[in-house]
């Protein structure tokens, strides 16, 4: 017997953040309405969905990294962060590389684009960072927009205190403020990065994944099911509307078609599209004006920092036992953000690291939170002709049409690039000493912020591929969602703004489902 149900009120395909934003508001204003959620990848943590830097155990941390890495579960990764700025192939744990498709001969590639196939989808990864769009980042035909991100960060579970007690992070943000924020409006001055996390009662820290998005809400609601391993190859449609999926059970192989009156597609920016082309649902502008954020990054040692800490009274931190766990956050970190505007069109991630990812010089012990990481995310110039494409003939290892991405940098992006390294090292300096030579550009795709492959539109003009409530054009009852429905140019991190997004399309569904 299928573990599948016949019908349902919605399915959704994916269990990222979006994917989980839908549940959980369907799951509060539509508590009657039937959803199945389905998902490629198994289920990695307790309770499902949950952010792997919530497994205490080293082992099974690393154990649902690897189960996360779908078809490349058994290659290697890069432990080390910093690695990636080498210039190798290898994929960050818990994520796997596009195995080709990812270059085209003459065009700049996308060489390291990532997926991740696991409940939580790439939440289950990330750094947790939610700043809110400014300038012509933002939305401007959604005139609910702040509103929408407000919605987002109760979802996500955002606060801006919880490393307020990480060493020197007020000594960071004041000179980097120093050095930027003359001229700036307020909202595009330094200041505290937004995160997806909170600090428990006992003092330990609690990252935000999909299961913080779908809360005891969603998890209590009988109407509601969660299937892993479900690969969901095409959408049903009848009389142009949508009216299902088809779901292969990858535990026996079997095949099942579950009829919905709505659908909502959340697989990702690159698998996204491709469900909808499987399904023979292909508007112009499916898969184009992809883009992501080229990333520079450079680090700086704050050289003054024991005097700095006595000279406050609290003497330098001690070593303890804190740890890194596969990314730069810890309990000696701290984040700040140096906001997105127009007239420097890239966005600051500050973080302090307990090590370096560039070797240090000398012998000098490192005091804690006194090395800082400096990455600037740039905003693409947006191409029509930056596209995934997708093959009628050749299939990926889901038995998927396999892609090919075509994406070059412009001029305006290799002068983008220039300037932010530029801005760069001005930060590091401000901080306090640069360390090497130059900051490091990232091999393209590594920011994992792809987005536009769905975008959204203010009318059907042939431009964009659904709605402001996410349903695609002339396929009623479908919408999309994630990163790849944001239609702007980004250099923030856009998780929050694509929940956002998938906020206004589920109030959407569940006003419908109420006036029937």
């Amino acid at each position: 017997m299928s573990r599948y149900p016949e019908s349902v009120d919605v399915a959704i395909v994916g269990s990222g953040p979006t994917g989980a934003a839908y549940a959980r508001i369907l799951s509060e204003q539509a508590p009657d309405a039937v959803v199945a959620m389905f998902e490629v990848g198994p289920s990695v943590s307790t309770p499902a969905g949950a952010h792997v830097k919530n497994i205490e155990d080293e082992a099974l941390r690393q154990e649902a990294q690897r189960r996360s890495q779908g078809p490349a579960a058994e290659e290697a990764t890069v432990r080390n962060p910093g690695a990636v700025t080498s210039g190798m192939r290898r994929a960050r744990p818990g994520t796997y590389l596009l195995p080709e498709g990812y270059q085209v001969d003459g065009e700049d590639g996308l060489p390291v684009a990532a997926f991740s196939s696991n409940v939580g989808g790439m939440a289950a990864h990330w750094t947790g960072a939610c700043p809110r769009p400014g300038g012509s980042e933002r939305i401007s035909f959604l005139t609910d927009l702040d509103e929408l991100l407000g919605e987002a960060d109760r979802l996500l579970g955002v606060t801006t205190d919880a490393f307020d007690r990480a060493p020197f992070t007020a000594l960071v943000r004041e000179r980097l403020a120093a050095a930027v924020d003359d001229g700036r409006e307020e909202w595009a001055r330094v200041q505290r990065m937004p995160l997806a996390v909170h600090r428990r009662e006992d003092g330990r820290l609690v990252w935000s994944g999909s299961d913080i998005v779908l809360g005891d809400v969603t998890r209590q609601n009988p109407n509601f099911s969660l299937f892993d391993e479900s690969l969901v190859t095409s959408v049903l449609t009848e009389d142009g509307r949508a009216a299902g999926v088809r779901v292969r059970d990858l535990r026996t192989g079997e095949q099942h078609d579950v009829h919905a009156r709505f659908v909502v597609v959340a697989a990702d920016a690159l698998r996204t599209p491709q469900v909808l082309w499987a399904s023979g649902i292909r508007p112009d502008a499916l898969g184009r004006t992809l883009n992501d954020q080229a990333q520079v990054v450079y680090a700086a040692r704050i050289k003054d920092a024991a005097e700095v800490a006595a000279a406050s009274g609290a003497g330098a931190p001690s070593l303890g036992t804190d740890e890194v766990i596969d990314g730069p956050l810890s309990e000696q970190s701290g984040v700040s953000w140096v906001p997105f505007t127009d007239d420097k069109p890239f966005h600051g991630q500050i973080m302090q690291l307990d090590a370096s990812p560039v070797p240090l010089a000398g012998d000098d012990p490192v005091v804690p939170g006194s090395i800082v990481g400096l990455g600037l995310f740039c905003a693409k110039d947006l191409q029509w002709d930056d596209r995934v494409e997708f093959s009628a003939d050749e299939v990926d290892s889901y038995g998927m049409p396999a892609m090919t991405i075509h994406y070059r940098l412009t001029d305006r992006d290799h002068e983008i690039l220039d300037a932010a390294r530029a801005e760069i090292v001005e930060l590091a300096k401000a901080v306090g000493e640069p360390i090497g030579d130059r900051p490091f550009t990232m091999p393209l795709g590594a920011s994992l912020h792809y987005q536009g492959t769905t975008r959204m539109g203010e009318t059907d003009d042939g431009r964009s591929v659904c709605s402001p409530d996410s349903q695609v054009w002339d396929v009623p009852g479908l919408f999309v969602a994630g990163n790849g429905v944001i239609p702007t140019a980004t250099a923030c991190n856009p998780t929050l703004t694509s929940v956002a997004l998938a906020v206004r399309g589920a109030l959407h569904i569940a006003r419908t489902l109420a006036s029937v």
